[in-house]
């Protein structure tokens, strides 16, 4: 099953894109994808109701958020409203050892994303502030990434013994299912999702490679 792990809507402050207009692109396209995540900045949309359009073209579609830390940015999925509480999603300057360990303590999963980029990613802060604890799993594929970060991301992500997924970051439209990640299961939920991640059958995948 290949997912999309990583895109904003028009939710997001910087997001441009409709849900329904990336379910049409990927129904003109005939785009190889079953399916895609919305992890929106700074918050977790937990009103919008996106079942119509599942059913309409036959397109799974979950919602995560896409908080910040010290670290860089974070992916959470499996978001409860447990964990909404737990800490502002809106702080741009989470401690990442908090973040990690209530987002586990809510039975949900944490990746930080686009790791290798300046300043918002996780390995850009590895000089002034360590290795981080607790990171099981990294987005070493990025749809938006740039130069050599996608490339650093795996090697990096390889020498500290990540897992890694692949998420395309889009921001408008055409840019969804750039990068994906391809698991060997069947998933249906965003609890299933969460389950999918921890068991770590699953590879990120660029368009050229799907």
């Amino acid at each position: 099953m290949i997912l999309d792990l990583h895109n904003h809507s028009i939710k997001s402050d910087d997001g441009r894109a409709k849900v329904e207009n990336y379910c049409k692109w990927i129904t003109k396209r005939g785009l190889d994808l079953d399916g895609f995540v919305l992890s929106e900045h700074r918050q977790y949309d937990s009103t919008s109701d996106y079942r119509a359009l599942e059913d309409e073209y036959g397109i799974l579609i979950l919602k995560a958020s896409e908080v910040e830390t010290e670290y860089g940015h974070v992916l959470l999925f499996g978001v409860t409203e447990d964990l909404e509480h737990a800490f502002d999603f809106a702080d741009v300057r989470n401690p990442l050892e908090m973040v990690l360990r209530e987002t586990q303590r809510c039975g949900a999963f944490a990746v930080p994303c686009h790791p290798s980029r300046t300043i918002v990613g996780m390995f850009s802060h590895y000089d002034e502030l360590g290795p981080a604890e607790g990171v099981e799993v990294v987005e070493i594929l990025n749809g938006g990434g740039r130069g050599t970060e996608n490339a650093d991301a795996i090697a990096l992500a390889k020498k500290y013994g990540y897992r890694g997924i692949g998420g395309s970051d889009a921001h408008i439209v055409s840019h969804i299912g750039r990068c994906v990640t391809e698991f060997d299961e069947e998933i249906e939920s965003i609890e299933e999702l969460v389950s999918a991640l921890a068991g770590g059958n699953y590879r990120a995948c660029s368009v050229e490679s799907v």
